[in-house]
């Protein structure tokens, strides 16, 4: 069982065996993260409301993947 970690922590290393180091983020930084997360979640779910097809479930997918993206921007 892995350890649930918040994403804006700094011990955010433990659970990931891909990045092997992380420098520290400053709070302002950290509040980008969530907001971005944050953001995409609120966008990912009106979606998830308002039915389901495939388009749907593409644009869910480019949301997850814009957010990935964003956040691979505030932690480099």
């Amino acid at each position: 069982m892995t350890d649930n970690i918040d994403s804006t922590s700094d011990a955010r290393t433990i659970n990931n065996v891909m990045r092997h180091g992380y420098r520290v983020l400053s709070d302002a930084e950290k509040a980008q993260m969530q907001r971005l997360k944050d953001d995409g979640l609120a966008f990912w779910e009106y979606l998830d409301g308002i039915g389901s097809s495939r388009e749907l479930s593409i644009a869910k997918t480019k949301i997850e993947e814009a957010v990935m993206w964003a956040v691979k921007h505030v932690t480099a």
